[in-house]
């Protein structure tokens, strides 16, 4: 790499391995919840239907199914989430919110928000954000060629 390409490189590094772990932290004090135990709650709020079989839910947070299963089991016996068998494949398991799942995702919402402000959107001028936006969506298409998985829009 060119000192140009390092720079960027080290930076988008730099920020993979401190905005998880802030995210981590606020969360974690203000809702007792992890990042990833926010973002299974809020795949769950946004599925259309009731549930979401475990396999889905796997794919829509980009983890394995045992390390799903794991955050699965605490936040079940937190009665965040509820599981059950899958009426139409009994080998599935599908996973819904309960009502203090959805009401702690709730609770938890504005000070994410309020951090992810503080982070990256209040320390960016517009333009800036507008050249993050156009930076992450092409990042985030390759990756999701690379990985096979559809692209967010």
């Amino acid at each position: 790499m060119n000192e140009q390409e390092s720079q960027a490189w080290l930076g988008l590094t730099t920020v993979f391995q401190l905005l998880p772990s802030a995210l981590d932290r606020q969360l974690q004090r203000d809702s007792g919840l992890t990042h990833f135990e926010f973002v299974v709650l809020s795949a769950l709020q946004l599925t259309p239907g009731p549930t979401m079989r475990m396999t889905a839910l796997a794919e829509a947070t980009d983890a394995t199914l045992p390390r799903l299963s794991h955050v699965c089991g605490r936040l079940e016996k937190r009665g965040l989430i509820v599981r059950s068998p899958c009426p139409e494949d009994g080998r599935a398991t599908n996973v819904g919110l309960t009502g203090d799942g959805r009401r702690e995702l709730i609770r938890s919402v504005p000070g994410h928000i309020a951090m992810a402000r503080r982070l990256v959107i209040d320390a960016l001028t517009p333009d800036q954000l507008d050249a993050l936006t156009e930076i992450t969506g092409v990042i985030a298409a390759r990756l999701a060629d690379e990985s096979g998985h559809p692209r967010v829009t």
